[in-house]
C-alpha cells in the first residue's frame, strides 16, 4: 500500500514520515510533496492509496488538491487532512473523524488514524472524502478578497499598479520596493502586511523580506552551497531564496 505526504513544512513532513515508518512499517511512503501543485502532480504519477495532506500549502490547499483529483483517484485514495491552524475544526471532527490531524502529529492520535485507515475499504474513500470536504468547507473561513492593486507614489503622482504586473516585492529600510517589468516603485505597506492581503497562489514568500509572483518564476538555480536563487521572466536580477523557503523549489 502506497502513501503520499504533502506539507510545505519539511521538518513536520519528515516527522510524520518517520512516525508512520515506526507505527505502520508496511506502508510505503512513495513520495513527499512540498506544496499543493507538487502534490497534485505526484498523485498522477504515484497513484497513492493513502494521502496525508496539509490543508494550507502554497499553490493549492489540501482541499483543492483533492478537488482537483479525477473521480477514479478520489475513489481509490483515502485522505487524511493535517493542519496546524484550524483547531476549531479539529475539535469538531475529534468526535467522529480520524482523518483530520493536528500538527505535530502525536503518536496516539496517529495510531487511531492508522487503525481506521486499515479498516476502511478503498471504495468508501470517495464518499468519506466528499463528506469531509463539505463539512470542512463549511467550517473553514471563507477566502478573503485579495489585493489586486497597489498605490505607489512617483514624484507628485500616485500610480496604480496591478498586482498581475508586479514581478516581486522586497522590503527596504522604511518602504517596500515594487518591481515591475519596467520600473522600481516604493510603497508604504510592509511586506508582512502585503503577505496577508495578496493571493497566496500568486505570491510566495521566498525570503523574510521578499514576495515573488509565481507566474514570473522561470527557473530556480541551486549552487554547491545549497543556496537558491530565482530567475524571473521580466527582471534581469536574480532573487535570493532563504534556506527556510528553499524547499518550495526542491523539485525545480
Amino acid at each position: 500500500m502506497k502513501a503520499l505526504i504533502a506539507d510545505d513544512e519539511p521538518l513536520l513532513a519528515a516527522h510524520l514520515k518517520a512516525r508512520l515508518a515506526e507505527l505502520w512499517p508496511q506502508l510505503d511512503i512513495a513520495g513527499v510533496a512540498a506544496n499543493g501543485i507538487e502534490a497534485r502532480d505526484m498523485f498522477e504519477v504515484l497513484r497513492p492509496d493513502i494521502a496525508f495532506l496539509d490543508i494550507r500549502m502554497p499553490g493549492l490547499s489540501g482541499l483543492e488538491v483533492v478537488q482537483a483529483l479525477s473521480p477514479e483517484a478520489r475513489k481509490r485514495c483515502r485522505v487524511v487532512f493535517v493542519t496546524a491552524y484550524d483547531e476549531f475544526a479539529v475539535q469538531a471532527f475529534e468526535r467522529e473523524a480520524v482523518d483530520y490531524l493536528l500538527k505535530p502529529v502525536a503518536d496516539d492520535r496517529l495510531r487511531v488514524a492508522i487503525e481506521r485507515l486499515q479498516r476502511a475499504s478503498p471504495g468508501s474513500a470517495a464518499t468519506q472524502s466528499d463528506d469531509l470536504l463539505l463539512r470542512l468547507q463549511a467550517l473553514l473561513p471563507k477566502p478573503a478578497e485579495h489585493l489586486r492593486w497597489v498605490r505607489a507614489s512617483v514624484g507628485n503622482e500616485v500610480r496604480l499598479v496591478a498586482t498581475d504586473e508586479i514581478c516581486y516585492f522586497q522590503a527596504t529600510d522604511k518602504y517596500t520596493a515594487v518591481f515591475t517589468r519596467d520600473a522600481e516603485l516604493l510603497i508604504r505597506i510592509p511586506v508582512k502586511e502585503l503577505l496577508e492581503q495578496l493571493d497566496p497562489e500568486q505570491f510566495w514568500q521566498v525570503h523574510r523580506g521578499t514576495l515573488v509572483n509565481v507566474r514570473q518564476i522561470v527557473a530556480a538555480r541551486h549552487d554547491a552551497l545549497g543556496r537558491v536563487t530565482l530567475k524571473l521572466k521580466d527582471r534581469p536580477e536574480a532573487v535570493a531564496v532563504s534556506r527556510g523557503h528553499a524547499h518550495l523549489f526542491r523539485q525545480m
